[in-house]
């Protein structure tokens, strides 16, 4: 303990934590630039295609997320229709065996006490 040269290790300890401090503190500025960015453009999209009169849409025309559901559930019926028909039918056949790869640890642990 008395070898320990205690003046470096705490200066290290310190500059370790504020580099760590500063570092997280520019991810957080970058990440949160990065999204007034992103969402900057995409209100500035939505604007342009607002000011065309062919992008315009009421919100009674917009489709729902149970309408898309619905509409995929239809076309997989549809196109699933067209395959050969199956029984749906699952058979398990039990094989009984002495060994296997999941009770290979039982067997270790038994003869623990040699």
């Amino acid at each position: 303990m008395l070898l320990v040269n205690w003046t470096n290790t705490l200066i290290i300890t310190v500059v370790g934590f504020c580099l760590v401090f500063c570092i997280l503190t520019i991810l957080v500025i970058v990440f949160s630039l990065f999204g007034k960015i992103m969402s900057g453009s995409s209100k500035s999209e939505t604007k342009q295609a607002a000011a065309t009169p062919a992008a315009t849409q009421s919100k009674s025309e917009e489709v729902s997320d149970l309408d898309n559901a619905a509409i995929a559930t239809a076309l997989g019926l549809y196109f699933n229709d067209a395959h050969d028909k199956e029984s749906y039918k699952l058979s398990i056949n039990r094989v009984s065996r002495r060994y296997s790869p999941w009770n290979a640890k039982i067997f270790g642990l038994n003869n623990l006490n040699k």
